[in-house]
């Protein structure tokens, strides 16, 4: 179950830096409120996971899965460069996670 809250709090670590471009600098009230909401899930999730998994495993695969899914959204959503390295660079980033995912195990 840790994996699956720390997981989830990564794929909310892609939402709000999303939301952060969708309102505008925290202006535009509709999309902020579900910015504000996904930052603190975000980070509650975080903690669930934290329980049982180390903090630097939770801490790196959660800035890795924020860090390398929201690259890839601003290049499919915003339209941002995607040239050679920068997406090797975002496999490496992902091929961190992964290997952490397996080279982990729980606490008590």
């Amino acid at each position: 179950m840790p994996w699956i809250y720390l997981i989830a709090a990564g794929v909310l670590e892609i939402a709000w830096p999303i939301g952060f471009k969708y309102s505008d600098g925290f202006t535009k009230i509709l999309p902020a409120i579900p910015t504000a909401l996904a930052l603190l899930l975000s980070f509650f999730l975080m903690s669930l996971a934290a329980r049982h998994l180390p903090i630097g495993t939770v801490y790196a695969v959660w800035t890795g899965i924020g860090v390398s899914g929201t690259a890839i959204c601003g290049i499919l959503l915003f339209n941002e460069s995607y040239d050679f390295f920068r997406v090797i660079f975002i496999l490496i980033i992902f091929i961190g996670v992964v290997g952490l995912k397996f080279t982990t195990r729980q606490l008590a």
